[in-house]
């Protein structure tokens, strides 16, 4: 091998065992490459949310259940789709004030933060993806409802409606 072209496979094997400090430091949290890696596996608990508005209309929407910290960390993350009448419930083990962040969600949300007696008490209405902002209603909430960003404003959801979660936790 010509001595030219052992230092440029000497070069290029050296290049590939460097890391390139200009690298995210959140490697652990990467977005999927291409549109063509499958969408993340949904969340194996499962059940059914209805809101009940003041004007009387009722909606039944079917939903993960995210009541353990690591299916609450994740979330919605990497996700690229959700149906209409699909969202995820947050399940707290207590009342408190929570707040949630956007950084690895693909989809816009409207958050419906809801206290310990189902009172929607304020919605985050679509939260802006890929963001590190925090969002948060003022008051403390027991549950939280994600769903497609949008969807409050085009049924008729607001603060003071009504959320019951089908028999999987009493609401007290």
């Amino acid at each position: 091998m010509p001595r030219s072209a052992a230092l440029f496979a000497l070069s290029a094997l050296l290049s590939l065992s460097c890391t390139d400090s200009r690298q995210s430091p959140d490697r652990a949290n990467p977005t999927p490459a291409t549109a063509t890696e499958p969408e993340p596996p949904m969340l194996s608990q499962r059940g059914k949310v209805e809101i009940k508005t003041r004007d009387g209309k009722e909606y039944l929407l079917d939903v993960e259940i995210a009541s353990d910290d690591p299916s609450r960390a994740r979330g919605l993350m990497f996700r690229r789709t959700m149906p209409e009448m699909a969202g995820m419930i947050f399940v707290f083990p207590e009342v408190a004030f929570h707040s949630f962040w956007m950084k690895n969600t693909l989809l816009s949300l409207d958050m419906l933060f809801v206290a310990a007696d189902g009172t929607i008490i304020g919605i985050v209405e679509r939260a802006e993806p890929k963001t590190t902002t925090g969002r948060a209603v003022e008051g403390d909430s027991k549950y939280v409802l994600e769903v497609n960003g949008g969807w409050c404003a085009q049924h008729g959801v607001a603060a003071g409606d009504q959320l019951s979660l089908m028999g999987m936790y009493d609401l007290r």
